[in-house]
Parts: C-alpha cells; structure tokens; sequence
C-alpha cells in the first residue's frame, strides 16, 4: 500500500513538475497574436499578415528575441466578419493570453475587436484597416502602419479628375465600413473639386453577378468607376463592365492589392488598365531588401501587406525592448514618442496612433497580372 502511494505521489510531483515546465515555458514566450481573414474570400490578405508576422518573428527571435524571450504567434481567423472578429480578440485575450495583436485587416473587423484588446490593455497595431473611425474614437492602445482612407480617397480623387480628366464619375461601395468609407472619402474629395458623382450604388459581398449594376453604370454614361472594395468583388465587377462593353477606367483602393484579383476578375485581361492607391511599394524601400530577397529565394513573393506586417511586429518588439514592459498603455506612450526602424523605414506616430507620414500612390495592372507604381 505504501508503494502504490510512493508511486502516485511520485507521478503527481512529475506531472506537477512537466506541467511548472509548460507554464514556465509559456511565461518566457512573448505571444503575438496575427488576427486576419484567414479563410474565405479575403484570405489572401491573411496569408499576407501571416507569412510576414511569420518572417519577422523569426529574425527578432534568431537575434536574441525580446529580451531575452522568444516570439510565439499565435492565429486568429476573423474571415472578415465582425461577430467573428469579436470572437477571436476575446479568445486571443481570455484564452491565448497574447502581449499584443497585429491585425485585424478589415476596418469592419478591428473596430469592434479593438474594444476588448483596449479593455484588456493589449497593444493592438493593424497593416491594414484604413477606416479613420479606427483611430478616432480615443483608444490609446491602437495603431496602424498604414495610411487612412481620407489620404488615399483624396489621391485618387486627384488622379481621376486632374490625370484621367473625367467628368462622369460612379462610385460604386461594397457597404462595409472599409469600402464605403473609401468610396465616401473619395466622392468628398471629388466634390470638394467641383464634380458629382452621376451614380452612387451598393453591393452586397460575396454576390457573383453584377451585370444590373454594371448596365446602370453603362446607363450613366461614366467616363470613370470607381469602386470602394476588396478584390473579391472588384473582379467581378470589372469583368462584367467589360463584358458589356464598358471600357471606363476602373479605379479602386487598397483592398485590390493581392494576386487574387486576378483570379476573381477572370484573368489579366481583364485587371489590364486597372488603377489603385496603395503606399509606395514596400518592396521597393531599401531598408526591406534584405528581408524580401529572404521571401523570394524561400519561394514567396511578398506583396500586399506582408511588409506592413513585417513592420508592425518590429513595432511591437523595439517598444517592449524599450520599456521592459508588455503593457499596452506603456507601450503605446512609448511608440507615440518615438521612431521606429523598420522594413519599410522609420515610422512615427501621432497621438491618435496614426503615421504621421502617408504615402499613398498611383498604381497600374498590366496585361500580365502584375501591377507598378505609376511614375
């Protein structure tokens, strides 16, 4: 009887000691969460977050980690959809317990997730989320390493009226918070110039056939559609204007800025001629050569977003190096004070945790499927 006590006593240390071992090693783990569309229509843009959180953590950890502790990501799928956003921030906090988010990337997505990071004092960066409501609301624990719809609507605004010279301009949105806030910030500017849009229409995602939308834009005799979106959709669209003979520039935002529009508008020839905003290409900075050429020769190519989230983690990381501290708050005052040294340049932040630098451009699809930075 005393032996078969021995014995359980002497597993119940043992378990107690594997399980101290586990918690030991979670406690020396910085955990960032990678909060995305990981699946469904968009989840090219969660690969793009992925792979690039992936590549930076790896670097920081084969450096030394944060002091001294090693970077563990962990994922979350928010597809795009806000009730499943809110899910996945309160199962990266309650139970992943994550030190910081990178995400979420649809604006309609990180709005409401970032309520529950800022209640559990979780810093929170996105690459992607353009909405300014995203940082107009006085979150002191949310970032992003992209710019706002109200600059890139106003640089596309001037490309259509001032480069393309159109007069007729439909505005076409996808009612999201991200797609109709672009197309708004668009018409704005458009407006604020002297033209108004001969139509404003709605879609409703995940729709495959567009061609009553795409006759009433022929109807209105548009010498130029633009279209506040993601890819998806875009394609979609695009192909069935040209189908039915509407050869009007099409011009869109950020949220096209994936090989996948390609594929969704049915082959190059249909994206050729295609316009956007998106930041000057992260590829082309110099200080994410190295990093890139990392992604090519590993087979990827990294396009989209995966530099901006790249960056965001190196964001995350100098500012617990700096403080010693994985408090959101703490780190956010910190990143608000100073520059950070990134794959994509120094960025700084406002007090609203905005760039206090955009730099949104002209782009170009070609016949190829591949997209340039207009000149």
């Amino acid at each position: 009887m005393r032996k078969a006590i021995q014995r359980v006593f002497a597993v119940s240390v043992l378990a107690g000691a594997v399980a101290y071992g586990v918690a030991a090693q979670a406690a020396d783990a910085i955990k960032i969460g990678i909060a995305g569309p990981m699946t469904g229509a968009n989840a090219a843009y969660g690969e793009q977050f992925w792979r690039g959180a992936q590549q930076a953590a790896a670097d920081i950890n084969a450096a030394g980690g944060i002091n001294g502790k090693q970077i563990e990501l962990v994922k979350g799928d928010d597809a795009c959809e806000p009730k499943q956003a809110v899910a996945v921030a309160n199962r990266l906090v309650d139970q992943d317990k994550v030190d910081a988010i990178v995400g979420h990337f649809c604006s309609s997505s990180t709005i409401p997730a970032s309520e529950i990071y800022a209640e559990a004092g979780k810093l929170q960066i996105t690459p992607a989320s353009t909405n300014p409501k995203v940082t107009e609301r006085k979150i002191p624990t949310i970032f992003r390493t992209c710019g706002r719809d109200d600059q890139q609507g106003v640089v596309a605004a001037d490309f259509i009226l001032d480069k393309l010279k159109a007069k007729k301009v439909a505005v076409i949105h996808d009612k999201d918070t991200y797609g109709q806030g672009l197309a708004d910030a668009m018409k704005a500017a458009a407006s604020s110039k002297g033209v108004k849009e001969v139509l404003y229409e709605g879609l409703t995602r995940g729709e495959k056939d567009f061609n009553a939308l795409a006759t009433k834009i022929k109807a209105s005799g548009a010498d130029a559609v633009y279209f506040g979106g993601l890819y998806a959709e875009a394609g979609i669209l695009v192909r069935q204007l040209r189908e039915q003979g509407v050869n009007a520039p099409f011009i869109s935002g950020d949220g096209i800025v994936s090989a996948d529009m390609v594929t969704a508008a049915g082959g190059p020839q249909f994206v050729k001629g295609v316009y956007m905003t998106f930041g000057a290409d992260p590829r082309a900075i110099p200080a994410g050569k190295e990093v890139v050429e990392k992604f090519r020769k590993a087979g990827y190519e990294p396009e989209g977003y995966t530099m901006y989230s790249y960056a965001s983690v190196q964001a995350i990381a100098d500012a617990m190096k700096a403080t010693k501290s994985t408090d959101g708050v703490t780190l956010a005052k910190w990143l608000k004070a100073h520059t950070v040294q990134t794959v994509m340049g120094p960025k700084a932040w406002d007090a609203k945790g905005d760039l206090k630098v955009s730099d949104y451009v002209m782009y170009q699809w070609d016949d190829k499927g591949g997209y340039a930075e207009l000149k």
